[in-house]
């Protein structure tokens, strides 16, 4: 059994970047087992959609890139970590029915405690921060 799995990309933040963030996700958990068609996996696809379109939209230009992190810890816990260096912490606050935008924290939040997770916010070195979800890991991991 692997003590640690992890694999990163960093991207320009730019819309553009979602998709290839989702996808960049999408094929590393494919890699560590977990079946694309799975539940699970459109569910992280989703969190990683609306971590990423954050890192893009609420950072105001003030962050060139945002990276995205993925660590499978003891085959039994999986963290996604988006990291952008703007310093205002994501807002929790209740979205207006009307709103077109502005769930995105709210869904997060939803969809990690749906699949058992938690989700944190860390500060970096630099001054911005990383949005984390843990998950709980039940694919088997190939060898």
């Amino acid at each position: 059994m692997a003590d640690h799995r992890e694999a990163s990309v960093t991207l320009p933040s730019d819309p553009v970047s979602v998709s290839a963030a989702r996808r960049h996700v999408a094929d590393v958990l494919a890699e560590w087992g977990l079946p694309r068609n799975d539940d699970v996996a459109d569910t992280i696809r989703l969190i990683v959609s609306e971590l990423a379109t954050n890192a893009v939209q609420h950072t105001f230009g003030q962050s060139p890139t945002f990276t995205v992190d993925i660590e499978l810890v003891r085959d039994e816990q999986l963290r996604i970590g988006v990291t952008d260096s703007h310093p205002r912490w994501p807002q929790r606050l209740p979205a207006a029915v009307q709103q077109d935008n502005g769930r995105g924290m709210v869904i997060i939040r939803s969809l990690t405690a749906e699949c058992g997770g938690r989700l944190s916010v860390t500060p970096t070195e630099e001054g911005g921060k990383t949005v984390w979800i843990a998950l709980p890991w039940k694919s088997p991991v190939p060898r």
